[in-house]
């Protein structure tokens, strides 16, 4: 049914065939000391350069005359520590000297070079789909694939405002993130879609109102009983979860049940950017109607090269998320806090509770910032922790024997290391 709906929209936003005529920017062709993806290299273990952006120097704006003092990062998204790779920075560096910015346009005029098509085709073959269109952020990806959604309803009802039963339902979490959230807006500003928000991982509930919905037409983030069009955000498990780092849905081996996955280029890729990883055409969908895309200027070169690179690093060095889930094991044996994700939230409570543990954390060496309103609820306020690869388990020692002294509740069982991990499957 959605192929379909998506064929009759681009039937009428393309009667001229416009998006046969994407161009194709071909750059001019350099030899192979100056190829930005020539003779990458790469390692079977960590090197220097991987903690080069883990340990900092932050100056307090209270206090200036303390000068600068010594960090240890826990609060980037940098999973991988990609962002520093050899590779990467050499493919961005090349790219800069040998095209400097790239063509400054939008992708459809002639921003969109080949090096885009490249790093497009990479993630499409990792979320095993037929095509996948990159955005400069990944806030962008989610409004653009969000917008070119709501346009359905309006261009298959033949030029009069759709019915109730016409219009898409848009099944949301309550604490999707804020770029689903605004995208939502839009649509339903637009009036081209009912949004209905369930409790947060309330399956429950969520089925109660798929049963309730008289719309014909729904989408929502899980797929069982009701055959829905399924879209998942993949931001934070992109290049950290799965053999090839595939992310969750090849984990679980469920590429073929998710029609679009939305991720980031900005979290574990080490760079900037979005992607939408679907069909041939959704992707012309997209590129017709996703007004996110339509209207941004495309991606610096040097960033889609150094994508490229960090993609193509990610396969080959397996041991990096080998190293975050290791990490992360560790962390939950310290503390007994049953974690299953590198990003682990502490809960303290009132803003001043939160503003407070984050100065203690600072204090003893640790970049760890309390998260806040309008982030979060107001007496939900936390700590947000990452862990990376080129975290060592002495790191986590010291991490969480600082947490223990603000964080009251915190248990810490150390026990548990010398006996042994057993590490989750990737």
């Amino acid at each position: 049914m959605w192929e379909d709906l998506v064929l009759r929209s681009i039937a009428k936003i393309d009667r001229n065939d416009f998006l046969r005529y994407f161009p194709l920017v071909c750059l001019p062709k350099v030899g192979p000391s100056e190829d930005p993806l020539a003779g990458l290299e790469t390692f079977d273990g960590p090197g220097p350069w991987d903690r080069t952006l883990l340990e900092i120097e932050v100056e307090n704006p209270m206090d200036l005359a303390a000068g600068r003092k010594k960090m240890l990062v826990f609060s980037g998204n940098d999973y991988l520590n990609l962002s520093s790779h050899p590779a990467v920075r050499q493919a961005a560096a090349k790219a800069a000297l040998a095209y400097g910015m790239g063509p400054r346009a939008s992708s459809l005029i002639t921003g969109h070079t080949d090096y885009h098509r490249l790093l497009e085709s990479n993630l499409a073959e990792m979320h095993k789909k037929e095509a996948c269109i990159i955005t400069p952020t990944g806030f962008a990806a989610n409004t653009a694939f969000l917008s070119a959604l709501g346009s359905i309803a309006s261009l298959t009802s033949a030029g009069r405002r759709p019915a109730k039963h016409e219009k898409i339902a848009i099944f949301s979490d309550g604490l999707n993130h804020a770029s689903i959230i605004d995208g939502l807006r839009m649509v339903d500003r637009h009036q081209e879609a009912d949004v209905i928000v369930y409790r947060h991982n309330d399956m429950g509930h969520l089925d109660e109102l798929l049963s309730n919905s008289p719309a014909e037409r729904k989408l929502v983030q899980l797929r069982k009983k009701h055959g829905f069009l399924f879209v998942i955000d993949d931001a934070h498990t992109t290049l950290v979860c799965g053999k090839h780092g595939g992310g969750i849905t090849e984990v679980y081996g469920i590429e073929d049940q998710i029609d679009i996955c939305v991720g980031s280029l900005s979290k574990a890729t080490g760079c900037m950017g979005g992607f939408i990883a679907c069909s041939k055409n959704w992707k012309k969908l997209i590129q017709g109607k996703g007004r996110p895309y339509i209207f941004s200027t495309a991606s610096p070169l040097p960033v889609v090269a150094g994508c490229c690179a960090a993609v193509m690093v990610a396969k080959k060095e397996s041991w990096r998320r080998e190293a975050v889930w290791r990490r992360v094991q560790e962390f939950s044996a310290m503390t007994g806090h049953q974690v299953s994700s590198p990003i682990i939230s502490l809960v303290v409570g009132t803003e001043e509770a939160a503003l407070r543990a984050s100065k203690h954390m600072l204090d003893c060496g640790f970049h760890l910032t309390a998260i806040r309103p309008p982030a979060v609820a107001p007496d939900a306020c936390r700590l947000r922790l990452t862990l990376t690869a080129s975290h060592t388990t002495e790191d986590i020692r010291r991490l969480v024997a600082a947490l223990s002294q603000c964080i009251h509740s915190f248990p810490v069982t150390t026990d548990h290391i010398a006996a042994g991990l057993q590490f989750p499957k990737l």
